[in-house]
């Protein structure tokens, strides 16, 4: 009965169509044999009577009758065709399906759940104006922020071709690409580095422009990630394939990896000119070489262009090197370390477990930091670690002599043999050791070099690019809202900005690139903020030493230091497990530096003691004090910050020192 109505449907239309052809047939006919209307009128048609009405009432139920035949057959016809190609599609599908699911099996990697959790923690905005909320715990605010939502990497899978994906945080380069990759001939904003201050600006452009399509172009073969583990966490991880992972714990116990987000949270590159949603996508392993400011585009290596409407330059910098090292030849020069990247530490571990000895070059943060981790790893592998500096002491380019000399001390207690006042003259590659020769006459053997001397900022784009170099400290010159043109900001290492405080200066620590990235990336969607906050930089001497500075640290300025007896609670180690972050001075707001309580205890200045547990140094330049040290203190930088910003003059810095209550138990 269905298929009656069913057919039915399908030839009433075709009917009344041969009906109302034949109608206007006769009539037509009628018309060429001169017949008037008269003759036909419609009662003689459905009547039927004399005078040849008939011939043409059968010729009429003849069309009607061969029109509903033609349309029963072309329906019948239809309806079988319709049935065997569906009957074709579906064997076709089968056959495919089970051709393709045993191949795409292996390619589907299982999803760690604790590295998968590590991107649901605690959400932190991004876009927070700098100087309101401080990030000094930077690296925490850039890893935890969870990915936005409905963003185009959740696409799902086609159930027929599942599509490779990689595990959140386990995987240290971006996936492989198994066709040629297709870059993006432009991009609305275009990020030229893959550190922090990039993903900062990243995040930030989202924040304030959700479906901005941002395209980071790096050189390393790597997604973003935070530096400071290389050189401190990881060499202190229990796990064999550290290097691999590239997960550590956190002087609290918690464990993460050093990329900011999993492969998954990125947009491929792509896809990203087509993603509704917009999206952050990294190319990876590309350089640019050249920019074209009035034409708004860049060119890479391979001689790709891509044009932009805003642009960031947050190139970093790159470590410097002896210039008697890269003359002294291959031998030497393959024997030799210059630390920045995560091949480098990859590449200085395995050296480590395969040598007997190792002399770091450079007595400041980055070469005191890795002779305390190399030195607690030669207590167990019998391995000779060796630092060498031209100063008197550690760490003394920044702090007074008197601390400089008792941090020697404590880097030695680590395992570490020290060469002060080192001067290095020539070295050769002689009995298959390296030979270190000293403007003295000293002489040190060693099997590998890590040179820490520093780092030179990455302008290499300036040139084409016409922006301006700072003499005198290197870096692009920007404005107060770091931009260098009118679509061209810069951040992190490599901006020369002005501070409205202390004057032009280049900072390059992890707390200023995050800062700095994330304010070039609010004004590159039009906030036109300027930069005054006052960043902060860290340094861990192992889990039971670390201290945190603001402002300018020189040893060469005048310094007063006030110090008070530590406690177990005055510990790099201690201070991460009260406050839950991995990196230590957790972000505070301004208020919080307003009105601080100060302790009522008095406190003497020391300038001389044999133990240092905890205190500030102040450092001054016209009796101002322009930079601070917090000595195993924690969480107090705010204070220090807006004692900076204040530019006062204090007549007892002793009173100054009790707004930090050092001398609370």
């Amino acid at each position: 009965m269905l298929k009656c109505r069913a057919l039915w449907r399908k030839l009433a239309p075709l009917t009344r169509s041969a009906s109302t052809v034949c109608r206007h047939n006769v009539k037509s006919t009628a018309l060429k044999n001169g017949r008037t209307q008269v003759l036909v009128p419609a009662a003689h048609m459905s009547t039927g009577p004399a005078g040849g009405g008939g011939n043409e009432n059968a010729i009429y139920v003849m069309l009607v009758g061969a029109a509903c035949l033609g349309g029963g057959a072309y329906a019948y016809m239809t309806v079988k065709g319709d049935s065997k190609r569906y009957e074709e599609r579906i064997l076709e599908i089968s056959s495919r399906s089970s051709k393709q699911a045993p191949e795409s099996q292996p390619l589907v990697s299982p999803e760690p759940e604790e590295e998968a959790a590590d991107t649901s923690e605690e959400s932190i905005p991004a876009a927070e104006p700098p100087g309101e909320t401080e990030s000094a715990s930077a690296a925490e605010e850039l890893v935890t922020e969870a990915p936005p939502p409905a963003e185009p990497e959740a696409v799902q899978e086609a159930p027929a071709e599942p599509a490779v994906e990689s595990p959140p945080e386990a995987e240290p380069a971006a996936a492989p690409e198994s066709a040629p990759l297709t870059i993006p001939s432009h991009a609305p904003y275009l990020l030229i580095g893959g550190g922090t201050a990039s993903f900062a600006a990243a995040r930030s452009i989202r924040a304030r422009d959700p479906g901005a399509k941002v395209l980071i172009v790096t050189d390393e073969p790597d997604l973003p990630y935070m530096r400071p583990p290389l050189s401190k966490e990881l060499w202190f991880s229990d796990d064999p394939s550290v290097t691999e992972t590239l997960r550590f714990k956190q002087w609290n116990g918690k464990e993460r990896s050093i990329f900011f987000q999993p492969s998954s949270f990125y947009v491929k590159p792509e896809e990203l000119t087509s993603a509704e949603n917009g999206g952050v996508a990294v190319l990876t392993g590309k350089k640019v070489i050249q920019m074209d400011v009035r034409g708004n585009k860049v060119k890479l290596d391979d001689d790709t262009e891509i044009s932009y409407d805003k642009c960031l330059i947050a190139t970093g910098g790159v470590p410097r090197n002896l210039q008697v090292i890269e003359k002294a030849g291959d031998e030497v020069m393959k024997r030799t370390t210059l630390f920045r990247k995560i091949e480098d530490f990859k590449s200085l571990d395995s050296v480590s477990r395969n040598v007997k000895s190792i002399t770091i070059i450079g007595g400041g943060f980055l070469g005191s930091e890795l002779a305390c981790a190399l030195g607690r790893r030669s207590s167990e592998t019998g391995l000779e670690v060796i630092q060498m500096f031209p100063e008197k002491g550690n760490m003394g380019k920044v702090l007074p002599e008197y601390l400089s000399n008792w941090t020697t001390e404590k880097v030695k207690k680590e395992g570490v043999r020290i060469v002060p006042e080192a001067l290095v003259k020539s070295v050769i590659f002689k009995d298959d050791k390296l030979e270190i020769r000293l403007k003295d006459g000293r002489q040190v053997k060693t099997d590998h070099i890590v040179a820490a001397v520093g780092l030179e900022p990455n302008v290499d784009l300036a040139k084409s690019a016409g922006l301006e170099v700072d003499s005198d400290f290197g870096g692009f010159r920007v404005n107060a809202e770091l931009q260098a043109r009118s679509n061209i900001w810069v951040a992190g290492d490599a901006a020369c900005f002005y501070d409205i405080r202390l004057g032009r200066r280049r900072v390059e620590h992890h707390d200023h690139a995050v800062v700095s990235g994330r304010l070039a990336g609010e004004n590159m969607t039009g906030a036109s903020k300027p930069y005054w906050h006052q960043s902060m930089f860290w340094s861990d001497l192992g889990p039971d030493v670390g201290y945190e500075a603001i402002g300018i640290v020189d040893s060469s300025l005048p310094t007063v230091g006030v110090f008070a007896k530590a406690t177990s609670k005055d510990t790099p180690k201690a201070a991460t497990e009260q406050s839950g972050t991995g990196i230590r001075s957790e972000s505070e707001t301004e208020a919080t530096a307003i009105s601080p309580v100060a302790s009522s205890t008095s406190a003497p200045i020391v300038e001389h003691k044999d133990e240092y547990g905890k205190g500030v140094i102040f450092y001054l330049r016209d009796k101002v004090v322009v930079g601070i040290i917090l000595w195993n203190v924690f969480n107090r930088m705010p204070i220090a910050r807006k004692i900076i910003k204040d530019g006062e003059e204090h007549a007892d810095l002793n009173e100054v020192a009790k707004l930090f209550n050092i001398h609370e138990d």
